[in-house]
């Protein structure tokens, strides 16, 4: 394996475990890219094989500082580099001129020589990529994870043709002459999507004039609200069944292998000491079966309400169990009363909120009283059985 491999490993396996995923652009397939373009700049330019090696070295590690982060992430590239360099035995000298082409790939330098425009031209390869705009969206991501950079769809596309025509440079002969073309592609692509964009806002902008100019309901946000919060008192409602099921679940499976495989050998007096123990298991379970069914057995009301009641308004007919028996006609007529009686409608809202409420309390008490039984249950049995081993070893 040559000394590049061994890079080529080093820094996979130093990204693959240290890098966060947040970077989704600056990470080894990125690397990969850069030294792939390292390679076609370095045959183009007929260097001899110890640069074009100086020029892998510094591709390869060139990102490997943004385990620690972004900022000022070609420094520690740098150190890293020049330790795994400097076990492999390359001189000092060597090790600067790798540093140095690391630090070449900082985004407000100007190259100064060869090596360090053929490592600079390199690093941009992806803006005469076809996946270009995929890359883009790649660096978009990563920025808002890490930095916190957020961007409008169109001020992503200035951002990036303002770079691409204003910010960036080809430096060698061979990017220029086969490089820019491609990147002049992309840079229409671009202007497209800018294009494409604005037209999109404009025709968001008058269809929100025209929304503005109906008649919105003054009571918009409430409605908002009764249906976020009711959204969320049915979802902790399935969560706490969900829970019930578990232990339901769990403990059955533990009633059943105690009945049919422990129990049975009870009978056994080289296996009395295993009585209580079993005994501490079994009602730990059925306690705790209990108290899960306890919290998800519905309570079902009377069903029917009277015309007094609508008046009055003291039936809440948002909940099934006030209606489920009555005739349909008769439910209709109510509802059309209630619709007509905005306090009536709000307060039927309020009322279903606040008994929901009630039943969730009571299911996640319940559910908080089994999970605790169930834990001491398994902690009890279980000291039950080492003692029962212990005094039987004895």
């Amino acid at each position: 394996m040559t000394l590049i491999d061994q890079a080529q490993d080093f820094v996979f396996n130093l990204l693959k475990d240290k890098l966060s995923v947040l970077y989704t652009y600056h990470n080894f397939n990125h690397t990969l890219g850069v030294v792939d373009a390292v390679n076609t700049l370095s045959d183009s330019e007929n260097l001899n094989p110890s640069d074009k090696e100086m020029l892998l070295f510094a591709a390869w590690f060139h990102d490997t500082g943004y385990i620690k982060g972004c900022a000022n992430h070609e420094d520690l590239s740098s150190v890293i580099a020049a330790d795994f360099l400097k076990e492999k035995g390359k001189s000092d000298d060597y090790i600067k001129k790798v540093s140095s082409l690391i630090k070449a790939t900082r985004k407000d330098s100007v190259p100064q020589n060869l090596f360090e425009k053929i490592i600079k031209d390199a690093d941009y390869y992806h803006l005469f990529s076809e996946d270009y705009a995929l890359a883009c969206d790649f660096l978009r991501t990563e920025w808002e994870n890490t930095e916190q950079k957020s961007f409008t769809d169109k001020d992503w596309a200035i951002e990036n043709r303002d770079f691409l025509v204003n910010k960036h440079h080809f430096y060698t002969d061979y990017a220029l002459k086969n490089w820019q073309p491609l990147k002049e592609k992309n840079i229409k692509k671009v202007q497209k999507k800018i294009k494409k964009v604005e037209e999109e806002a404009k025709e968001k902008l008058e269809k929100e004039i025209k929304k503005r100019e109906k008649e919105e309901k003054p009571d918009r946000g409430i409605d908002t609200l009764f249906r976020i919060t009711l959204s969320n008192h049915t979802r902790l409602s399935g969560i706490a069944d969900s829970k019930a099921n578990i232990l339901l679940s769990v403990n059955a499976i533990i009633i059943s292998i105690a009945l049919s495989t422990i129990i049975p050998k009870l009978d056994s007096p080289k296996n009395a000491h295993l009585v209580i123990p079993v005994f501490f298991m079994l009602m730990s379970s059925v306690i705790t079966i209990i108290f899960a069914i306890l919290s998800t057995r519905p309570k079902v009301t009377k069903g029917v309400f009277t015309k007094q009641d609508i008046e009055d308004k003291k039936v809440n007919l948002l909940f099934f169990g006030n209606f489920y028996k009555m005739p349909l006609q008769d439910y209709e007529w109510a509802m059309n009363e209630m619709m007509k009686d905005r306090e009536y409608l709000y307060n039927s809202l309020i009322k279903d909120l606040y008994f929901l409420g009630l039943v969730l309390e009571k299911k996640y008490r319940l559910l908080r009283i089994a999970y605790n039984l169930f834990m001491i249950g398994i902690i009890l049995s279980v000291i039950a059985f080492v003692i029962a081993f212990k005094a039987v070893g004895v």
